[in-house]
């Protein structure tokens, strides 16, 4: 029979009370990089092999997967982002049978899904993410050059990129956070440090997984995983990162497919401070309002008290 967490505790600090380790939780960082390293490329690779089949068998398939995974093909695109939607199956199930934590725990303090709260968070996320965008090239031009099959590569964006954000904020803001935070508890810092320190390292371990990178990027990405974290903290749950992480990835790739860019996109190694400013003033005012809003809707920051053990718990919660 599953526990639930301590009451009054933070997201942080969701996999620590009875039966909870840092041991544990090391044990569960180790599977999850394990299982990144092993099961996201593998699907990765399995949707471009179907994507080439479906083309016809073009050439060789080494060549043609070369390809796609430089995202000159829509397959490798899908590919990718099925491989990284996995990583929301990876989180929840480490939460669930390593930690033996109702599922819903991986999500927020409620605990389970807040829809309504997500679904505010995806329209002012797209107002403030493209309205600054849009602020920063004021006096530029515009150079459009729609991708060839555009349409597909836009089916494929709005299908994939909400998974692959999602898988993404599942594993470093929900289980590498929380799983921080149960090292941090273990080896005895204060609360108030376990949840600050689980927001930075996982933050760190974001940045660094997105491989070769100038420090503008890396900034840019490590600046995103602080305030995406800090909003699981304050907020309670997941919701608003993924929420603005989705609206990020769909209009990214979207406005890469009109100027032709989506390879572009994808070898991204470099931007300038001036960018990478730009991006961080976008993040921190939807997370200004993120925070705002879940005041005004009163949403729950630590877990309840009062609430039953066991099964009974997923059924009561499970859907908000």
């Amino acid at each position: 029979m599953s526990q639930r967490p301590p009451a009054g505790v933070d997201f942080s600090r969701v996999l620590t009370g009875p039966g909870q380790s840092g041991l544990r939780a090391g044990a569960g960082v180790m599977v999850a990089l394990v299982l990144f390293g092993l099961a996201v490329p593998l699907v990765a690779q399995l949707v471009t092999w179907l994507g080439w089949l479906l083309a016809g068998s073009p050439g060789g398939f080494s060549a043609w997967a070369k390809e796609a995974s430089r995202f000159e093909h829509p397959a490798g695109l899908v590919g990718a982002h099925l491989g990284l939607a996995l990583l929301t199956v990876i989180g929840i199930a480490l939460v669930r049978f390593l930690h033996g934590r109702e599922a819903v725990w991986a999500t927020s303090v409620q605990p389970g899904m807040r829809w309504r709260y997500l679904l505010l968070c995806l329209p002012v996320a797209a107002v403030v993410l493209n309205g600054v965008l849009l602020l920063g090239r004021i006096g530029q031009s515009w150079h459009l050059a729609p991708q060839a099959q555009i349409w597909v590569w836009l089916v494929a964006v709005l299908l994939t990129a909400p998974l692959q954000a999602a898988g993404e904020e599942y594993f470093f803001r929900g289980y590498l956070l929380q799983t921080a935070g149960s090292v941090g508890d273990g080896v005895g810092l204060r609360p108030e440090h376990v949840r600050w320190f689980a927001v930075v390292v996982s933050a760190l371990v974001f940045a660094l997984f997105h491989g070769v990178q100038n420090v503008p990027l890396f900034v840019d990405r490590f600046g995103f995983g602080l305030l995406a974290g800090a909003l699981v903290i304050w907020t309670g749950g997941l919701e608003a990162g993924i929420a603005c992480h989705v609206v990020n990835n769909l209009f990214a790739f979207g406005w890469a497919a009109f100027s032709g860019g989506i390879a572009q996109s994808r070898a991204l190694q470099a931007i300038g401070w001036a960018n990478a400013a730009s991006d961080l003033v976008g993040f921190s005012l939807f997370a200004a309002i993120a925070w705002w809003l879940s005041r005004r809707m009163n949403l729950a920051t630590s877990t309840p008290r009062g609430l039953s053990h066991g099964p009974d718990l997923a059924r009561q919660h499970a859907v908000r």
